[in-house]
């Protein structure tokens, strides 16, 4: 019975990162600013893609609107809260809300896994079998693809959760952490946690591990037939295609595998290697998208100078 009412805890405290005092109003400002910038940049991806027609019927660009979705969510369960805490006051949150919060952060960064590893693959269609593209890769297809992606997510998100949460927690209620993430948050379980840990190394090693391996076979297949096109211009295009992808796989699996992926700690590397795929990737991948990828820039170009036309008639 002990046991029993030990689990009822009604809330959790986010500790939050650790920073000087006086760079509270500053921190605030900063994060605020890049949750607003997140959701204006994915935004403005999502309608360009929705709004060209030479885009949104491309397998490329329906993942790419689907990322989108993803780091806009990501960006609200993580960041709002993560900006509460450069505010006055204790701020705590519910039992049921640091479930939520976990679920759909491993929901939806397992999710993005997926989806990273469904564009490589589509990249490798378009550069190492070209003629056969448009017979591979439809827009059925790649639908299909991301609703399975979708799903795959949310399995893992429901078996992190689960296995998290069926542990008892009792007495201290404060999570070392800026969100409620399974390291952390199993760090005041009343109960041996190794069977957990186990499950966590194992389950997010292999989505980790296996996205990142195919991600890279494709990437070796896929700089092999660049390398054999003959004209410059043709290399450059190729890897224009690819530049942008690269960059936030990188910027996204290194910082999972340092959390994720080594002997628990805690440490404060460990809270700003997690700002990265929480929200600082979500808040530059649309500038690298945008920068990096020419045919998103003429639709940009486009939309804007076809906005410019209506409003001047």
């Amino acid at each position: 019975m002990e046991e029993a009412n030990s689990s009822l805890l009604a809330e959790f405290i986010l500790i939050g990162i650790p920073y000087p005092p006086g760079l509270r109003t500053f921190l605030f400002v900063l994060f605020l600013l890049i949750y607003v910038l997140t959701q204006l940049g994915n935004l403005l991806i999502l309608v360009t893609v929705w709004a060209d027609p030479q885009l949104h019927a491309r397998p490329m660009y329906i993942f790419l609107g689907v990322l989108s979705i993803i780091d806009m969510s990501i960006s609200s369960i993580i960041v709002p809260r993560l900006t509460m805490n450069f505010t006055s006051g204790i701020k705590p949150i519910p039992f049921g809300g640091c479930i939520a919060q976990l679920y759909f952060y491993h929901f939806l960064g397992s999710t993005q896994c997926f989806l990273y590893t469904l564009m490589a693959y589509d990249r490798y269609l378009a550069i190492c079998r070209p003629l056969h593209y448009p017979v591979l890769m439809t827009a059925k297809l790649s639908a299909l693809l991301v609703a399975g992606a979708w799903v795959a997510g949310s399995i893992h998100g429901a078996l992190q959760a689960i296995l998290t949460f069926r542990l008892p927690y009792c007495g201290a209620n404060q999570v070392d952490y800026f969100f409620c993430d399974i390291p952390a948050v199993l760090r005041l379980a009343c109960a041996d946690t190794s069977v957990n840990e186990l499950v966590t190394f194992v389950d997010i090693g292999v989505v980790v591990a296996s996205c990142f391996s195919l991600i890279l076979l494709s990437y070796v297949q896929i700089s092999r037939a660049i390398l054999r096109i003959r004209t410059a211009d043709g290399r450059r295009r190729a890897f224009s295609t690819c530049g942008a992808h690269v960059t936030v796989v990188t910027v996204y699996y290194m910082p999972c595998a340092f959390i994720y992926l080594r002997p628990e700690t805690s440490s404060p590397l460990s809270e700003a290697a997690a700002l990265f795929p929480t929200a600082i990737t979500p808040f530059l991948n649309p500038l690298i998208y945008t920068l990096r990828n020419q045919e998103v820039k003429l639709a940009l170009r486009r939309m804007i100078g076809g906005s410019r036309a209506k409003s001047e008639l």
